[in-house]
């Protein structure tokens, strides 16, 4: 019966020290469940105005490029490329990932604080956890294919938290994510998946792995045609809702997200002056 205080003593240190390393990281807020509510409010604005209070502004620019902004002022671009459009922006921080060209550029622009690769390897794999304050940014590796067999941690798919929301950027995703991949990643109330079929993940699977993730909010990128992006609209719609935007940008709070998953389907254009 004495031993029982020295073992309470000693748990009560070893949870003291535990709490002491975790403390060095935020912690991930996107590793939890949530309720969504209804009602999905789309906004089309443009890139210069304000980001209205509680909500995250999402401009598809190019390809598989993303402007995210907070309402803070905070920006990021996602598979960044070195060319945004005939803007002055630098944003905060910027991901790449160079399973081919567009998705990187080996000269970022100086100015940019913040630029993290997505690709690693075996050994060095990339392990991003970026805290702004108002948003933080954090990746998980996938792997990718290549003339000499799977590259593994070759991609990065980039989770933003921001606003109480979750942002999933998938990158160049060549296979389903395992389990503890998708244990990694959390929750994604919003995600940007590459639809073109072929380069990256083939239609069905990447359906499957939406379908898993439950997002509230799906983004296609990476099209490579009309007739790539409206096979993926069409296998999805089943199950998910469909809202063509009309534009390149939208903006979403944590309180307008839909109760049913639904596609956005956003235009491309680059930032103007």
């Amino acid at each position: 019966m004495a031993m029982r205080p020295l073992l309470l003593a000693a748990s009560l240190v070893l949870l003291s020290v535990t709490s002491a390393v975790a403390q060095d990281r935020r912690p991930s807020h996107c590793i939890s469940l949530v309720q969504n509510t209804p009602g999905l409010e789309v906004i089309p604005a443009s890139y210069r105005e304000p980001v209205p209070e509680y909500s995250v502004r999402i401009s598809y620019i190019d390809h598989s490029m993303f402007l995210i902004q907070t309402e803070g002022g905070l920006s990021a671009v996602t598979d960044y490329n070195g060319f945004l459009g005939p803007t002055d922006l630098v944003p905060d921080v910027v991901t790449m990932n160079n399973a081919h060209s567009t998705h990187w550029t080996s000269l970022p622009d100086p100015q940019i604080p913040n630029v993290l690769e997505g690709w690693g390897t075996v050994d060095n794999p990339q392990d991003h956890h970026l805290d702004l304050g108002e948003m933080l940014v954090r990746n998980v590796h996938t792997d990718t294919r290549s003339y000499g067999g799977a590259r593994e941690n070759g991609n990065s798919i980039f989770v933003f938290e921001v606003a109480g929301l979750c942002v999933g950027h998938l990158g160049h995703l060549h296979h389903a994510p395992t389990d503890d991949q998708v244990a990694a990643i959390g929750r994604l109330d919003v995600v940007m998946a590459a639809v073109d079929g072929g380069l990256t993940l083939d239609l069905p699977t990447m359906i499957e792995t939406l379908q898993r993730f439950r997002s509230s909010v799906v983004i296609p990128m990476h099209w490579f045609g009309r007739v790539n992006l409206d096979r993926f609209v069409e296998g999805m719609s089943e199950d998910f809702a469909v809202e063509r935007v009309g534009g390149p940008s939208l903006e979403i709070s944590l309180r307008s997200l839909p109760d049913r998953p639904t596609i956005m389907v956003l235009e491309p254009a680059f930032l103007p002056e």
